[in-house]
């Protein structure tokens, strides 16, 4: 695991340079400095999303109530599990388990609760992107400034995301794993699988009682997980305002849909550094026709990464001295 790892960094550290290899670094530094106060206004509109998106999934885990202070729990929780998601090349949930066991440490939330509210907030994240990136593939077909085949490498992407997203769902809501686990139970081999598997239909159970008993619950955290997704053609838009190149909304829908596509199907990469940046290279070339504009805006995104990263080990060290000081 540690080489894959390595491998990893080591893909997306390569990807990087060969995206740079061509580019006027100068240029993408003079540009990407335009944005002066700008990046606070990048910052407050992830902070608005983050919090949308924490408040989503507070509300896949229906016993607990809506309130302020349970909302800034999980705030800080997720905080601390996006560092993790940010940095391992698992998907984006490399995180979840942290988030889990802070939740059971300091909030005494099980771990049945949680796995099942996680699992449910990603899988609502996947159905509304999916719908996102759909929207942004109409628009980039309409649009004169992609190739045919980018539109065509946009659209198996799209496809093949939509298919594993409703895969994910699919197994949730008809109970798929219990059922496998209860066939292959009845072999003399797998006899210990009946041992775990109460455990296995406790979480089918809550998956299945989220989705069917609380619809509306579902619908409108479906709804806020969209405009999520919303606040990030927000970011673009405003990011290229500050950089003195103003884009249309459609096509900042179309570069945040690009970029939303590539990082999700470069997840084993951490980060997916140099993968994104390779997309805001074809794209603003695309659209813009100056590549050291599109790494310019890649460049403001990292420092936004690094500056939450930073805020998220920061919360992280309260957890650590909470726990230090309850020890004593």
């Amino acid at each position: 695991m540690r080489i894959l790892k390595t491998l990893y960094v080591l893909i997306g550290v390569v990807l990087l340079v060969l995206v740079l290899s061509d580019i006027d670094l100068a240029e993408v530094w003079q540009r990407a400095s335009g944005i002066g106060w700008g990046m606070a206004v990048v910052l407050a509109l992830y902070l608005g999303a983050f919090v949308i998106d924490t408040f989503t999934w507070q509300m896949a885990l229906v016993s607990i109530p809506l309130t302020a202070s349970w909302l800034y729990r999980f705030w800080k929780v997720r905080m601390v599990g996006e560092v993790f998601n940010s940095v391992m090349p698992a998907a984006s949930m490399g995180g979840e388990p942290v988030k889990a066991v802070l939740l059971k440490r300091y909030y005494g939330i099980g771990y049945g609760k949680s796995t099942v509210s996680l699992i449910l907030a990603k899988t609502i994240n996947m159905i509304s992107l999916v719908v996102f990136l759909a929207i942004g593939f109409a628009f980039m077909l309409d649009s004169e400034a992609l190739s045919v085949n980018q539109k065509a490498i946009a659209g198996l992407g799209l496809a093949a995301f939509f298919v594993g997203t409703a895969l994910f769902f699919a197994v949730q809501r008809w109970r798929a794993t219990s059922l496998a686990g209860t066939w292959i139970s009845r072999f003399r081999f797998a006899r210990r699988v009946e041992a775990g598997l109460h455990h296995i239909r406790d979480m089918d159970e809550r998956l299945v009682g989220f989705y069917t008993r609380h619809r509306g619950r579902f619908a409108v955290a479906m709804s806020l997980a969209f405009v999520n997704w919303l606040i990030g053609i927000g970011e673009i838009y405003y990011t290229m305002i500050f950089l003195g190149h103003p884009l249309s909304l459609t096509e900042a829908w179309i570069i945040e849909a690009v970029a939303q596509l590539v990082r999700a199907g470069t997840f084993f990469i951490p980060a997916s550094i140099g993968a994104q940046e390779g997309a805001f290279l074809l794209v603003y070339t695309a659209i813009t026709g100056s590549p050291a504009l599109g790494i310019a805006v890649a460049l403001v995104r990292r420092l936004r990464e690094i500056l939450w990263i930073g805020w998220g080990v920061a919360v992280g060290s309260l957890f650590t001295l909470k726990a230090a000081h309850s020890k004593d």
